[in-house]
């Protein structure tokens, strides 16, 4: 596969030319706002709090805003965020140009561009295998970190010279534009409607539903902690890059956007060298292989006081932070399935952003207390390690182990009493096994409990009956009639069949006997 080939989908090459100009835009706006607040007359902390209004929204809504783009079109979805984020910035840049904006002002319209992204974001990952083929799921991820690290590098350098020969409003108008581009591609994109003849879900229970799959995921959990292992270490990068450009390397302004271009060419060489690397390893052995890359990069950092030197380590760094947060994003992705596939990233993306808030306050601290090369230092040791321990058990997801293709093979059963859709559910089946299935039984039933939690059960049972061994009984119960309909009708997926089949292979007649289904009546 080809470094570019995902750009062959017309749908997914729009929307990445026209997120790309906007991530630019973001990063604009974000020197634009921090200037503004000096130039108003704010302290270093309100300063630094233009950073925190942006990722802020992402822990206080990242849950509903999943949970909003599993109800609800995510096509929608993302055009009315850019919409709101469109009103936030035209709003800073006209106060701004009519010089009647303040720094609480500056901060609440930039949290309000933060509101629209955390919205945005979980659904923007969720529809990225609707644009391309499943197999180059990773390769668009790559493409997508390529954009963000392009718009890291590129973007503080135009806006800084925007300010300069212009004014901060200029800079926030041209931000304001640039979520135009993405709108115009989503509403020219004719995605097929997704509805639920079940009706969509309330939020709380959607999220309830969200947190109980990724719960009951190990395949995402591996994800999720793989994450967090290396955000809290790799966020150091960001965090010291400053402070050794200016206080080891001597460097001022110039000198530290140039080691940030140096981070964004590896970027955009990681996504040829990806292409390539895929062919031939797994996503563990490039995360792997990529880590070490940034173990050496951090001892770089934290030693050398060559310019040269540390620039080269900042665009292997590149095309290292690249490789590893490229495969992660894929591996989530291929890790769910469509109906939760916005609830799952979000979880994701509060992993991503928390790590490195918490790297990057780790760090600063540490390198406060004793020193940039000690801090950058014991973050070398701390990858290895966390490299060590995560990658046996925690293995990532292939493009080709499971399938997620959603299944509806169940017949809703003839029953004489009428449920009450909103009253629990407990589901009784019974099966035979002979005496040497009855370990590996056990063992596939396990897996199928996972599968049931993940799609709806809140709590689930095995029982073995001891008068009569080769009798197995399960027990699922789930909190509604209509959560249960839900987890037959639109959950499944052809994994989850896969699942209950090994399951019943093991049974005396291999059949799926038939479930009782016990509708709450009362409790004492």
């Amino acid at each position: 596969m080809k470094a570019w080939t995902p750009l062959r989908h017309s749908v997914f090459r729009a929307l990445w030319i026209a997120q790309t100009l906007s991530n630019v835009g973001t990063w604009m706006q974000t020197v634009g706002a921090q200037w503004l607040i000096v130039s108003l007359g704010g302290t270093a902390l309100t300063v630094s709090m233009v950073q925190t209004a942006t990722t802020l929204p992402t822990f206080l809504i990242g849950l509903p805003a999943g949970a909003i783009g599993d109800i609800l079109d995510r096509r929608k979805v993302m055009i009315g965020s850019q919409a709101f984020m469109l009103v936030c910035a035209s709003a800073l840049g006209v106060l701004t140009l009519m010089d009647k904006i303040g720094i609480a002002s500056v901060l609440a319209l930039t949290f309000g561009i933060g509101l629209g992204s955390a919205v945005l974001r979980p659904s923007w990952q969720a529809v990225q295998p609707e644009l391309v083929e499943r197999e180059e799921i990773p390769q668009a991820a790559a493409l997508n970190g390529v954009s963000m690290n392009m718009a890291r590098a590129v973007g503080p350098a135009i806006g800084g010279v925007l300010v300069a020969a212009t004014s901060a409003g200029a800079v926030f108008i041209a931000n304001a534009v640039s979520f135009v581009g993405v709108m115009g591609v989503l509403a020219w994109w004719k995605r097929a409607p997704q509805e639920s003849a079940l009706g969509a879900e309330h939020v709380t229970h959607a999220i309830r539903a969200g947190t109980r799959y990724v719960r009951h995921s190990p395949r995402l959990r591996s994800v999720l902690t793989r994450t967090l292992s290396f955000c809290l270490f790799s966020s150091a990068l960001w965090a010291l890059l400053p402070v050794v450009a200016h206080s080891r390397l001597g460097l001022g302004s110039g000198g530290y956007g140039l080691l940030l271009g140096a981070v964004g060419i590896g970027a955009v060489a990681g996504a040829f060298v990806l292409a390539a690397a895929r062919a031939r390893w797994t996503a563990d052995h490039i995360v792997g292989a990529a880590t070490l890359g940034f173990v050496a990069v951090s001892l770089v950092l934290a030693w050398s006081h060559s310019v040269a030197l540390v620039a080269i380590a900042l665009v292997v760094g590149g095309l290292s932070w690249i490789a590893v947060l490229s495969s992660l994003n894929a591996s989530a992705q291929i890790a769910l399935p469509a109906w939760v596939r916005a609830r799952g990233m979000a979880t994701y993306l509060l992993v991503f952003q928390g790590g490195q808030a918490a790297g990057s306050l780790i760090w600063g601290t540490l390198a406060t207390h004793t020193s940039t090369a000690i801090a950058l230092t014991a973050v070398a040791v701390g990858l290895a390690g966390a490299l060590a321990l995560s990658s046996r058990r925690h293995k990532l997801t292939s493009t080709v182990q499971f399938d997620m293709t959603p299944v509806s093979q169940w017949q809703e059963p003839e029953l004489s009493l009428e449920p009450d859709p909103h009253r629990p559910v407990l589901v009784t089946i019974e099966y035979r096994v002979p005496p040497e299935n009855h370990d590996p039984f056990r063992a596939a039933m396990q897996r199928l409990g996972r599968s049931r939690r993940r799609t709806g059960a809140e709590r689930w049972s095995l029982y073995q009956d001891a008068a009569d061994p080769d009798r197995f009984v399960e027990n699922y119960l789930v909190d509604s009639w209509e959560e249960h309909l839900r987890q037959h009708y639109e959950r499944q997926t052809a994994q989850d069949v896969s699942i209950q089949q090994q399951a019943l292979a093991l049974t005396t007649d291999g059949q799926a006997p038939a479930a009782q289904h016990l509708i709450f009546a009362y409790e004492g």
